[in-house]
């Protein structure tokens, strides 16, 4: 049985980093740690190993741990009480020549060591008495059986290998294919069943997942509709343990219901778009009957329909994961002006889990490793509207789609463009798709920062681009930010096409300040070839700056001070005298 929480791998030194992101493409959603001041590329940085694990240990987070088993152990013992809390503790070395399991025997702890084992082609060092003997882990079975009695297992174990025999009640090639002393006249009983059964200590019971349930319509709260299943359940003498998934029309997969549903019943939810349904409703199911069995197959039984519900029980174990497809998600991102170490810890977990990454390629390199094993679509940089479309598209086919734009996405960046199409054009399929925009540290801020505070007080940002926007309107935005004595930041500054434009500015600007207001220029910000300088307004012109670069206006009030240093820096007044 594995773990439903993503692992965290652990390392020490830079070394280790490379066998790490080998374990994490094999473990997707696992997070890398690696200690502060030895470690680059990581996506958590420690400064204390045994705070840092204990804490993940607490949290029930399984550990990998590129290091040695000796140091783990010395680390985890004071914590180790009940080992049917424990999550999976794992030992690699730093070659990955070797891998040990050493805590988690219930949570599937031997089933990981072997799924890392498997990247570096060697074999896991398992010493479970029964795992070695009977070639099967009794107490955490593959996905799609689930352990009723875990409590009776211990015991069950140690009668087997003291000679006793197991007989076998239902279908489980998992166990049939196993080394256990399989006798019709066993003492010992071993049963796989769907169906609600008592439990005693000389016979295990596993609970395959067998069962769909179908939703084909929203008739009520997440309460009603979990009472409804749950009454359903009962009177079929079903086992909730057995439930695989839930299974509705992508239609409906906006419906928050939905998803608290299958939340509760700790399930996924997969759904199935008009295509899958149509040949099925032709011949005469409801909506719901037509749902559970583009789930679970034409085998199934279909044992109860009532208010836009029905449960299937499939005649094997069903993988939902292979089953329709899950609702499509699309996140904006914000990577920062480009150095990983400003992007948002959110960010990086959304760069983590998606499936898809969608941008312009320079931004897209920018993800640097955080990419790596994604699906890219690049794209040339003028392309917002096609990006966003195809953007919406992948998602609909129940992708995670990240969107990846430099600085902060929702300021003249891509948030607003999925936004404009998703407003102007009817899509259906786009309906069932779940948005989120990840804010990221925008280039002005990077570049206030890098001189002092420019952007203390009142300020305002202005794109000098006039692709999108006439120039009028540009000049008017101008005129009225300089008169209000707003600092200004410019964005789109100058391109091969476009050089007039910051003359006219500075122009505008000289209307209402003084010429020897500072400028802030920052180019390339948090990436190679980072330059901050100051110059004056009037020394403003197209040839000190290009699209990567960012440029501070100050106001009236904005001050330049000579530190000792020999260093600049700009600010702007909290306080108007």
């Amino acid at each position: 049985m594995m773990t439903k929480v993503a692992p965290a791998v652990v390392v020490l030194g830079q070394n280790s980093v490379a066998v790490a992101r080998k374990i994490i493409s094999v473990l997707p959603g696992a997070t890398l740690y690696g200690l502060a001041g030895r470690t680059s590329e990581v996506d958590v940085s420690f400064s204390s190993f045994g705070e840092t694990v204990r804490e993940l240990f607490a949290q029930g987070t399984p550990l990998i741990g590129i290091c040695a088993a000796g140091i783990l152990i010395r680390t985890l013992a004071p914590m180790i009480s009940d080992k049917r809390q424990e999550p999976p503790v794992v030992a690699v070395a730093e070659d990955g020549s070797a891998v040990v399991p050493l805590l988690g025997g219930l949570s599937g702890v031997n089933d990981l060591a072997r799924r890392i084992a498997e990247v570096f082609e060697v074999k896991a060092a398992i010493t479970t008495t029964g795992d070695i003997r009977f070639r099967t882990a009794l107490l955490s079975p593959p996905a799609g059986y689930y352990l009723a009695n875990p409590d009776d297992a211990k015991t069950f174990i140690s009668d087997l290998l003291a000679g006793a025999q197991v007989k076998l009640e239902g279908i489980a090639p998992w166990l049939t294919n196993s080394q256990l002393p399989i006798d019709p006249n066993g003492n010992l009983t071993i049963k796989i069943s769907d169906r609600l059964l008592q439990p005693t200590p000389n016979c295990l019971i596993y609970h395959p997942a067998t069962i769909a349930i179908a939703i084909s319509e929203i008739s009520g709260t997440e309460d009603e509709v979990l009472a409804s299943i749950q009454q359903v359940l009962t009177e079929a003498k079903l086992a909730p343990a057995s439930i695989a998934g839930v299974f509705a029309p992508l239609a409906i997969a906006a419906n928050p219901v939905i998803h608290a549903v299958a939340s509760a019943l700790e399930v996924p939810a997969r759904f199935f778009t008009s295509n899958h349904l149509d040949s099925l409703l032709s011949q005469g199911y409801s909506p719901s009957q037509a749902v559970a069995i583009a789930a679970t197959g034409k085998d199934a039984e279909v044992i109860k329909t009532e208010k836009g519900i029905a449960i299937a029980i499939s005649p094997e174990p069903i993988n939902p994961n292979n089953i329709g497809q899950s609702r499509g998600r699309l996140a904006v991102i914000g990577t920062g002006p480009g150095s990983q170490e400003w992007m948002s810890p959110e960010v990086k977990e959304i760069l983590k889990s998606a499936t898809d990454l969608v941008g312009y390629t320079t931004y897209l390199n920018l993800v640097g490793s955080l990419g790596e094993g994604k699906q890219r679509h690049d794209s040339d940089n003028r392309e917002e509207i096609p990006r966003a479309e195809m953007a919406l598209d992948l998602a609909a086919q129940g992708r995670y789609v990240a969107v990846v734009s430099s600085g902060d996405p929702g300021i003249y960046a891509m948030a607003t463009a999925i936004f404009e199409v998703l407003d102007c054009q009817n899509k259906p399929e786009w309906d069932s798709v779940e948005i989120h925009v990840a804010p990221g540290i925008s280039a002005m801020q990077a570049a206030a920062a890098a001189i002092g505070a420019p952007l203390g007080h009142d300020f305002c940002t202005i794109s000098l681009s006039d692709i999108l926007k006439p120039w009028s309107i540009i000049e008017q935005r101008i005129a009225a930010a300089a008169e209000a004595d707003f600092a200004i930041a410019f964005y789109n500054p100058v391109s091969k096409e476009r050089t007039w434009q910051l003359t006219e500015a500075r122009n505008i600007l000289l209307r209402y300040r003084t010429p020897d207001t500072p400028v802030v220029l920052g180019r390339n910000l948090g990436r190679t070839g980072q330059a901050v300088k100051v110059i004056t307004l009037e020394e403003l012109a197209p040839t000190v700056a290009d699209m990567r670069t960012m440029i501070l206006i100050g106001s009236s009030k904005t001050k330049k001070i000579q530190r000792p240093d020999g260093n600049v820096s700009v600010y702007t007044p909290r306080r108007y005298s």
